[in-house]
């Protein structure tokens, strides 16, 4: 199997996706009434307009959603040339064509979780939902140092490519939803929460904290610091001797068999109130954790310096795979010489965080028209985003009910949608937090910014 760190940095180099959130539910529908799956934003927000109480979810297709997040896009490191796609260090691009979308921290990724199953009903005094599903997040930061390094090639000069992250993160999740109503006590208050098991299926960290390379005209030195750490089914690294430092490195991984890693638990908490025409509400989700076993753990010991002349970043190839796997990809693994440590034991991780608050105006003069606003942080150390959501929602008939809203934030500004029909014994909605936009003819999307979201369900 390919190294970890390979695909990764393949990733970010041609996917351009996103250093994203974890997809939950579509954030059009935060302040849409009917929305059954409002509960994965704010587990005190339920539908509270429909006659129908309970409700089973489509297999699979209950809630899927696919979100994409970054600030490296594809059409800043694919370009167009002479009727083919081309990678940017092709010669065909120019060093100001091929760097200018390039910044100093440039992040990548991808994100995913779709409801296997998923039920509500009425019970305990209150609404409950009970969901089993499944999460994948991934994310990767390149220094903009590396890009100039592929780029300009051996120049005689230092590059700093330090501060390198990756980490990704798959499990499968039991959660119980329950949401009551307290305006008994407090006129206007709701209050929610979800206690999550987890069951870890695939946990990998990769920190290259630093790696300075002096190039000189017939010579390279490097000073490199970084760790990996893995935990994915019964696999362990696979190592190649390196001539310039006469020891083994990782240069990938192999598997046999793939299960449960880890066990956690989480928590999501969440709280509204409504005064008047508005409605304020407040959640903090995915408070928790996951300890993790058998963790395969690669290493550099701390700085190690090597001098070496064999790294060559000549472009040759038309073709943008070509040039990554004929050229940079095996130079650029061999900057980070890590050493099979074996399994180190135990590792637990905490959950990222999400902190959601909104506000929702119900527009006096047409009560099916509402006016929102949702803000939401999610919590991820270099990979920490916010993002801001302005919103009108409408609701003309009982069964249809749609959402159109802005959003900008830490990514740039972008545009969402929602429709969502809810008729007896059948709901269906569909729509994009941030929109894709224009294609290139592989099918990638230009921008890395986009979050698709879909399902179906039968409320009874």
């Amino acid at each position: 199997m390919k190294s970890t760190y390979k695909i990764l940095l393949s990733s970010a180099l041609i996917a351009g996706c996103s250093a994203s959130a974890m997809a939950q539910a579509s954030y059009s529908g935060y302040h849409l009434e009917n929305y059954i799956h409002r509960y994965q934003l704010n587990p005190a927000l339920t539908d509270t307009t429909s006659t129908e109480k309970n409700f089973v979810a489509m297999p699979i297709l209950g809630n899927l959603n696919i979100g994409m997040r970054g600030n490296l896009h594809t059409n800043e490191v694919l370009f167009n040339r002479g009727g083919k796609t081309v990678l940017f260090t092709n010669p065909q691009v120019s060093v100001a064509d091929a760097l200018k979308g390039i910044g100093d921290r440039n992040k990548v990724g991808y994100s995913t979780q779709f409801d296997i199953l998923a039920a509500g009903f009425e019970a305990f005094g209150g609404r409950n939902v009970v969901t089993l599903s499944t999460v994948i997040d991934a994310n990767v930061m390149v220094p903009g140092s590396l890009f100039r390094l592929a780029k300009e090639g051996v120049s005689n000069q230092t590059y700093d490519i330090s501060d390198f992250r990756a980490n990704s993160t798959g499990y499968a999740q039991l959660q119980f939803n329950h949401q009551r109503d307290l305006s008994q006590w407090v006129p206007g208050l709701k209050a929610g929460a979800a206690f999550k098991m987890l069951f870890g299926l695939v946990n990998f960290d990769a920190y290259l904290n630093n790696a300075t390379l002096e190039l000189g005209e017939n010579n390279w030195r490097a000073v490199t610091n970084g760790v990996m750490y893995a935990n994915l089914g019964n696999m362990h690294y696979t190592t190649k001797y390196s001539e310039e430092t006469g020891q083994y490195y990782v240069d990938g991984l192999d598997m046999d068999g793939f299960g449960v890693k880890g066990f956690g638990i989480g928590f999501d908490l969440g709280a509204t109130y409504d005064w008047q025409d508005f409605q304020f509400s407040l959640a903090l989700l995915d408070l928790g954790f996951i300890s993790w076993s058998g963790t395969q753990t690669a290493s550099t010991n701390g700085d190690q310096t090597f001098d070496t002349d064999a790294f060559s970043f000549g472009v040759e190839g038309d073709d943008a795979k070509d040039e990554w796997n004929d050229n940079m990809k095996p130079a650029l693994f061999k900057l980070y010489q890590l050493h099979d440590l074996g399994n180190t034991g135990t590792r637990t991780r905490a959950l990222r965080a999400t902190l959601n608050w909104g506000v929702d105006y119900e527009f006096p003069y047409y009560r099916p028209l509402h006016f929102g606003l949702v803000n939401t942080t999610r919590f991820n150390g270099p990979f920490t985003y916010t993002d801001f959501r302005i919103s009108a929602n409408v609701r003309p008939v009982k069964c249809f009910s749609a959402s159109a809203n802005l959003a900008a934030g830490t990514y740039g500004v972008g545009f969402g949608w929602l429709a969502n029909v809810n008729l007896k014994g059948f709901s269906f909605f569909i729509g994009m937090d941030r929109t894709f936009g224009k294609m290139a003819k592989q099918g990638l999307p230009l921008n890395s910014n986009g979050e698709f979201n879909m399902g179906m369900n039968f409320p009874f």
